[in-house]
């Protein structure tokens, strides 16, 4: 008998509301084994990410917009990188963007805490294996 896995912890930080239900909905539709939570900005999720290293409550997985209002997805990840090292935890980072700009495809592959760029909208074969990886 194969136990199955616990739901992946998966935050979507994007401000991007009709994307964000978008994927959502793919998400649910395609029964893919996760629990949501969502963010408007970076600053939103960096505070929460202090708060669930604290409560063991931390993500599996961040799917991280690179252009947001507040905190952008750069600035995200310099703060990332200062809180990793105390989480004890791996967690996947994917920015998410419509940017085709090779300066920003580039810059995120050259940040050793991404795991990938994806482009938006992100295909249903990209998630399955980003949940399969987790």
């Amino acid at each position: 008998m194969i136990a199955e896995r616990s739901p992946a912890n998966t935050w979507i930080v994007d401000d991007d509301s009709i994307y964000v239900y978008g994927l959502k909905k793919l998400i649910s539709i395609k029964e893919l084994n996760t629990q949501l939570s969502h963010f408007v900005n970076g600053e939103e999720a960096i505070c929460a990410l202090k708060k669930a290293n604290e409560d063991h409550n931390l993500p599996d997985v961040i799917l991280l917009d690179i252009n947001m209002p507040v905190i952008d997805g750069w600035e995200f990840m310099h703060e990332f990188a200062k809180i990793k090292p105390r989480t004890g935890k791996k967690i996947a980072v994917y920015m998410v963007s419509s940017s085709v700009d090779l300066n920003d495809i580039h810059r995120a592959k050259n940040i050793s805490e991404v795991s990938d760029y994806l482009f938006k909208p992100v295909r249903i074969n990209q998630l399955k294996e980003v949940f399969d990886n987790v």
